[in-house]
């Protein structure tokens, strides 16, 4: 059975760090593409951060130089470490997961597993 299981969230202000984990269950990390998106209120859910089955990363223009995504294959996790947040990164932060065919999709349509969301909040 598929799980994936986001932590870390919670509250920071303008210019702090936090780090979000999603423990997966029921696939390996090595074989998927992994992604994170954040959804704010009122808004469309976007895309963050995704990594590929061979380490490929790619970042949204928003995130880039201040967000890192990471996963460790041994102990299937995915990590999101956020610096110099901002009160704009205020949303619920998903995990993610695509069939690895070679490319990360870039369409959150095409991801086939989800987490429950982690609420970040960001003050200034």
């Amino acid at each position: 059975q598929v799980h994936l299981v986001e932590s870390g969230g919670g509250s920071a202000q303008t210019g702090g760090s936090l780090t979000l984990s999603c423990a997966i269950a029921g696939f390996s990390v090595r074989s998927y593409c992994m992604g994170w998106f954040r959804q704010a209120p009122g808004e469309e859910r976007e895309g963050v951060a995704r990594i590929d089955s061979v380490g490929t990363i790619m970042y949204a223009d928003t995130v880039k130089g201040r967000f890192t995504i990471s996963k460790d294959n041994t102990k299937n996790t995915l990590n999101l470490q956020m610096n110099s947040l901002k009160p704009e990164d205020t949303a619920t932060y998903y995990c993610a997961a695509a069939p690895w065919l070679g490319i990360c999709p870039t369409s959150k349509g095409d991801f086939r597993y989800w987490g429950q969301g982690s609420l970040v909040t960001v003050s200034s």
